[in-house]
């Protein structure tokens, strides 16, 4: 019964709000099969950010990080859950302004979502660092591993080891992401915080943005995050929430 009421609550101010964002991290995605790479025996624990996900790494010995990313390729190959069919619904229906993800795994555009800013960058392409060729994921992965650049250079193939369009820890965030972001976070009076601890900046700032110009939080997180401005927490699986909410919304509009 108190699930519910709550959900009443987060619709209400939904359809009140005028402009309502999401940001979304691993969690939401957690259902789909991807773990989170932070977890205990995740992917960082095996394979230390230092060592394998910097761009320096990657420049001096691409092979050895794709030992990494082969396998992260793996786990990423996986479907939209209820969760992200559920905020596709919402957008749909004029709810929902866009997302904002940290999630690189395409699941929210796959589930639907058509306004979807990817801060983190995105694994459904990969990039040649010498000559600039792009490449699909399917692309690369028939290549095998490590995927070599095909594109023609100096009479011969470029060969060039590919590295996906994801942004590693060393890098900066895309200036279009950023640009896209702010956008999205201006005049925002509703944000959805779905499966993020919200640790990493500058993401974790984004939130706080939409606090400080008067909207309200509502965390949607098994494990909610510490010290997050939130005026609603949902320690539930995305799953379970965002569907009953989206539904809530569709029985207002209906």
């Amino acid at each position: 019964m108190a699930l519910q009421t709550d959900i009443d609550r987060a619709a209400e101010w939904m359809l009140s709000a005028g402009k309502c964002i999401v940001l979304s991290g691993a969690g939401i995605s957690t259902e789909s099969g991807i773990p989170d790479f932070r977890s205990a025996g995740g992917l960082w624990e095996r394979f230390s950010p230092a060592e394998y996900a910097t761009l320096g790494a990657f420049r001096r010995d691409p092979a050895k990080v794709w030992e990494m990313l082969a396998e992260l390729d793996q786990v990423l190959q996986a479907s939209p859950n209820p969760a992200h069919v559920a905020l596709a619904e919402l957008e749909h229906s004029g709810q929902l302004t866009g997302v904002i993800t940290q999630n690189v795994d395409g699941l929210h555009q796959a589930g639907g979502s058509r306004n979807v800013v990817e801060f983190h960058g995105s694994n459904r392409t990969l990039s040649c660092l010498s000559c600039g060729a792009v490449y699909s994921n399917a692309a690369a992965r028939a290549m095998g591993v490590p995927p070599r650049c095909t594109a023609s250079a100096g009479g011969g193939a470029c060969g060039t080891i590919l590295k996906p369009d994801v942004v590693f820890f060393d890098e900066m965030i895309p200036p279009r992401a950023l640009i896209e972001a702010q956008r999205l976070v201006d005049g925002a009076m509703l944000i959805l915080v779905v499966g993020t601890s919200c640790e990493v900046f500058p993401a974790a700032e984004i939130p706080l943005q939409v606090h400080r110009q008067g909207g309200k939080v509502v965390e949607i997180n098994l494990d909610p995050a510490q010290g997050l401005p939130s005026d609603l927490v949902f320690a539930e699986k995305c799953s379970v929430v965002l569907p009953a909410l989206a539904a809530r919304v569709r029985a207002h509009l209906s």
